[in-house]
């Protein structure tokens, strides 16, 4: 018995569905990897808030300059995201991140996780309108920018309430060129040097 043409078209499909469904399927290892990315980039992100304090002082000079300090507080999402290439990367590791830097003791306490959710549900939407297929250096950037405006419109409302539209155009420019070159390109260079080491031969390349 021969396939006809309309069934073999049927189970051409068929598995084309099943191969997206496995290809954005969690295995034990993606979880493993996000969750070690959030922990390691929790206390990184611990660490930065005690470093931003004085920093933030210093540039508060001239404002709305400190939003160039924002770069390091998105790179958890976008450097999980572009290596575990999933749906729900980058929301799931920039929030637990969050978390982790809130439970040892980040300054801005239960606040860092409305920052961690906003952030990651940014850069979790710019690569899902790319339908979660597109891992370029160009994605990156977008997905560190759309990131940067949440993480600008979150702090002008929740931080720096009344402030003129100069404090708030400088801020969110400023927050934009540190996500963009720190969490955009720099999740893009660490991402490539592991690949390049040949530690991310367990995940699709």
């Amino acid at each position: 018995m021969h396939a006809t043409p309309q069934n073999s078209r049927k189970s051409g499909a068929s598995a084309k569905s099943v191969a997206r469904r496995d290809r954005f399927r969690w295995r034990t290892i993606d979880i493993v990897a996000a969750a070690a990315i959030a922990v390691v980039m929790g206390v990184v992100f611990w660490a930065w808030g005690i470093v931003w304090t004085p920093l933030s002082t210093v540039l508060g000079i001239l404002p709305g300059v400190s939003g160039i300090l924002n770069g390091p507080w998105l790179i958890a999402g976008v450097l999980a995201a572009l290596i575990i290439r999933k749906p729900g990367a980058a929301l799931f590791t920039e929030l637990l991140a969050a978390t982790v830097s809130a439970l040892i003791g980040a300054q801005w306490g239960i606040l860092t996780l409305v920052s961690g959710l906003v952030q990651g549900l940014a850069a979790e939407l710019i690569f899902a309108i790319f339908a979660y297929s597109q891992w370029k250096l160009w994605t990156a950037v977008l997905a560190a920018l759309g990131s940067s405006v949440a993480l600008a419109a979150n702090d002008l409302i929740v931080w720096y309430p009344g402030t003129g539209p100069l404090f708030q155009t400088v801020y969110l420019v400023s927050s934009l060129i540190s996500g963009a070159v720190i969490a955009g390109v720099g999740s893009w260079g660490i991402v490539s040097g592991l690949s390049r080491a040949g530690a991310l031969r367990s995940f699709r390349r």
